[in-house]
């Protein structure tokens, strides 16, 4: 899904940047006042501040981004019927999903794609791409918005927040675990943090937070099966797992969209083995299973 890229990228950008900041202005030297040895506690607290402050400030701004790196357009004065349409549906779909009224938009993409994102559920954005709402049937589409809507009524971006926040803490804790034993045991520094301290913390928050990542893709993929059985609840489950099978019928397409967007959209794209544990999404396949399974 695309908010699940933009939410990391905008994390890990602003973990690093804070990171980095804290280094150059001296702050991370309470943590080692006393040569090699760490006051623990201390360190964990700091680093949950930090975490957590990066996570729900990618949290907050989320609407925004999406807005700007998908180049959607909000629909406030429907100009067409299809337009029309468009909200009317998510009126209706959020109504019985029992929350606000969410902004909607189209963005342009031949692909078919969509996502949902914001700060909470009733404030929330759900956006189609132009290529979805020219080939799908009304009930498939009405079918992937219910999809949308399920992810906003199940309060799964600030959900994904949180879990966010507890990774950026263990990230930011063990990077300077890392960095301080690179200092102090590698290259013998006796005199308070030097470069290597920060090098090697910076480059193991890097890594450690790209790692980190497939424990959200987890979480992202166990969240989508959620989402299909409340657009299955919204749209009818025929009409689910028609949209999915229409997705996947479109797979083999040619992509004139933004690779995030490909990935991270609710088209997902297939990958197998150690890739899988970044993939936002489960299979289209096992999506359809569960669908049946439920009837």
């Amino acid at each position: 899904m695309m908010r699940i890229l933009l939410f990391l990228a905008t994390n890990l950008a602003v973990v690093l940047i804070a990171s980095i900041t804290l280094s150059l202005f001296g702050f991370n030297g309470f943590m080692a006042a006393n040569g090699v040895d760490l006051n623990l506690n201390q360190l964990l607290i700091f680093c949950a501040v930090f975490g957590f402050a990066g996570s729900l400030f990618s949290l907050f701004i989320s609407k925004w981004m999406a807005k700007m790196s998908t180049s959607t357009q909000i629909i406030s004065q429907p100009r067409t019927r299809h337009e029309q349409w468009l909200l009317q549906t998510v009126e209706q779909l959020s109504r019985e999903a029992g929350i606000k009224m969410p902004e909607v938009g189209i963005f342009p993409a031949y692909e078919a794609n969509a996502f949902a994102t914001g700060w909470n559920k009733n404030d929330a954005l759900v956006a189609v791409s132009q290529g979805l709402l020219e080939r799908f049937s009304p009930d498939e589409v009405k079918a992937v918005l219910a999809h949308e809507i399920g992810h906003v009524a199940n309060g799964d971006m600030v959900t994904l927040a949180l879990i966010q926040g507890v990774v950026n803490t263990f990230v930011m804790f063990f990077a300077r675990i890392i960095g301080n034993f690179v200092d102090k045991v590698i290259f013998k520094n006796e005199e308070g943090q030097g470069i290597a301290y920060y090098v090697a913390t910076i480059f193991a928050e890097l890594v450690l937070g790209i790692l980190a990542s497939s424990i959200v893709m987890w979480f992202s993929r166990k969240r989508e099966f959620r989402a299909d059985e409340a657009g299955a609840r919204l749209a009818g489950t025929n009409s689910m797992i028609g949209a999915l099978q229409r997705l996947r019928a479109e797979q083999g397409l040619p992509v004139h969209m933004p690779d995030t967007l490909s990935a991270f959209g609710i088209n997902g794209g297939i990958k197998q083995g150690f890739a899988r544990m970044f993939m936002s999404h489960p299979p289209l396949e096992e999506r359809i299973d569960a669908l049946r399974r439920r009837g």
